[in-house]
């Protein structure tokens, strides 16, 4: 049985969060992703998918089953991300998160720190 595209209520939260993240609409494509959805699996499972880039980086949310959603974010082919968790079973909580993690990332590689120098620290 084929995983069901993604509603329009399930576009209407990325692209909400996504304009309150960057503060502007941003562009996204809809796609099919060739995923493993256990470890175990043999086959590969077509599902839909979610894809933009914004800041130098691409990401990529998929559907894996009805309510079910897997992400990652990427900056190249040897630099690929995800949020440490398997699966979510809340929209909004996946791309939050993958928001979240992403621009942490983007802090970490323009070496952007907590703004102590060397002597606090000392």
């Amino acid at each position: 049985m084929p995983i069901p595209d993604f509603s329009d209520a399930e576009l209407w939260v990325i692209n909400s969060a996504l304009k309150e993240r960057y503060g502007h609409a941003v562009e996204v494509q809809l796609a099919d992703s060739e995923l493993r959805l256990y470890p175990e699996d043999r086959e590969l499972t077509v599902c839909p998918t979610v894809y933009w880039n914004e800041r130098g980086a691409g990401f990529v949310l998929c559907k894996v089953a009805e309510s079910r959603y897997r992400c990652y974010f990427f900056y190249s082919v040897r630099e690929q991300f995800g949020t440490g968790r398997d699966d979510y079973d809340d929209l909004a909580e996946c791309v939050t998160t993958l928001l979240r993690l992403q621009a942490d990332h983007e802090q970490k590689r323009a070496g952007v720190t907590s703004g102590k120098t060397g002597r606090d620290l000392g």
